[in-house]
């Protein structure tokens, strides 16, 4: 009886159709190349999934043929009877975006989106679709388009074997996102607001974990302040920074960032005020990077003092040595500048700084500003 169930059960298993779960991994058909590529601009991360194919000797017979047909065609299968070049190889290639970004100038919404192209002899078309997990272009439907872009593709001297996507171009707000296959490039404009998605990354963060702490606050208004953006919001995280009520200290970093953010705001008495209130709860390198901060915006005889208070509370070290060599280069009294620097020379940390310290006092000798 046991053996009649068993044999049951076995056939019923072996009438059940294969589980995706079941199947075995494989490299995909044709020896295409599966790929991934991104990058980050700002916090958008760009995240390119393709499949490559190679041209395997088939140079100058890619371009308007079968291989990458021009317009739009009816390839005998699937739903579509105008079908795009598939921009890759098998499955849809995909470009995902994290945050809102432009292409080409048009605006385009977060998401993954499946990408085509309509080929030409000069121009073409960019096609960002909705539908990104076909197979190919076979079930393209434009219904499905949130957003096409015109380009002018350009060709290279240097054929380019196995289809690839790359990022040139980077600055901090953009960069091209290059296709290149045989002796052709298509290349398009990314940008993403990068101001604007910090400042709303720093509003959500500030409700979670990091506004629980006074530093949050602070590197937020510094940024904003950096920037020149929203000061009014700026002044606000300063305040909480500080807000003794629930997370905020006044400390040098609070105060003197608060100061900074009015001072932004040509609110300078304001910020003379908080400053006199921050210097003395300063630490060696509190004082040492606020007093810099003044000379890099030529606050020279401000800066002199500062480094003197420095001086005062942490005397005759090297840090302190090398502080009021800066300030009194910077308010022309070489004679003294190149005192402190023989002292900061004899403290140097190491050969590096030793020798760095000894350039700056032949430049001192010569009468020569070393900020």
């Amino acid at each position: 009886m046991k053996r009649k169930i068993f044999i049951f059960i076995f056939s019923l298993i072996l009438a059940i159709p294969l589980q995706a779960q079941w199947i075995l991994h494989t490299v995909g058909d044709g020896d295409n190349k599966k790929a991934s590529v991104s990058e980050n601009i700002g916090l958008a991360k760009i995240t390119i999934n393709y499949d490559r194919p190679g041209v395997k000797g088939r140079e100058g017979k890619i371009w308007g043929t079968d291989v990458a047909h021009y317009g739009l065609q009816d390839l005998g299968f699937g739903t579509s009877k105008l079908c795009p070049w598939r921009a890759g190889a098998n499955e849809n290639t995909t470009i995902s975006f994290s945050h809102d970004v432009k292409v080409e100038g048009k605006e385009l919404a977060a998401g993954t989106y499946g990408f085509f192209i309509i080929l030409g002899e000069s121009d073409d078309t960019l096609i960002f679709s909705k539908r990104n997990d076909a197979w190919g272009s076979f079930y393209y439907d434009p219904a499905e388009d949130v957003l096409r872009v015109s380009i002018k593709h350009q060709t290279v001297p240097t054929s380019e074997e196995w289809l690839k996507y790359e990022f040139t171009g980077q600055t901090k707000n953009s960069a091209n996102i290059n296709l290149r296959w045989e002796k052709r490039l298509f290349a398009f404009k990314v940008e993403a607001d990068i101001h604007k998605l910090q400042l709303a990354s720093f509003t959500n963060e500030l409700k979670t974990t990091p506004g629980f702490n006074w530093l949050g606050y602070v590197q937020a208004a510094r940024y904003c302040a950096d920037n020149n953006l929203d000061l009014n919001q700026a002044l606000i995280w300063a305040d909480q920074a500080i807000s003794e009520r629930f997370v905020g200290q006044r400390n040098f970093q609070t105060l003197s960032t608060k100061a900074y953010v009015l001072s932004k705001m040509g609110k300078n008495e304001q910020a003379d005020q908080l400053m006199t209130e921050a210097l003395p709860m300063g630490n060696i390198t509190d004082l040492h990077q606020y007093a810099r901060s003044l000379l890099n915006n030529k606050k020279n005889k401000q800066a002199l003092e500062v480094y003197q208070l420095n001086y005062k509370k942490n005397p005759d070290v090297y840090t302190t040595n090398v502080g009021l060599m800066r300030g009194y280069a910077a308010n022309g009294d070489f004679k003294k500048a190149m005192g402190y620097a023989a002292k900061a020379i004899k403290q140097a940390p190491d050969p590096t700084n030793k020798e760095y310290l000894e350039n700056l006092l032949k430049k001192l000798e010569k009468g020569t500003d070393i900020n």
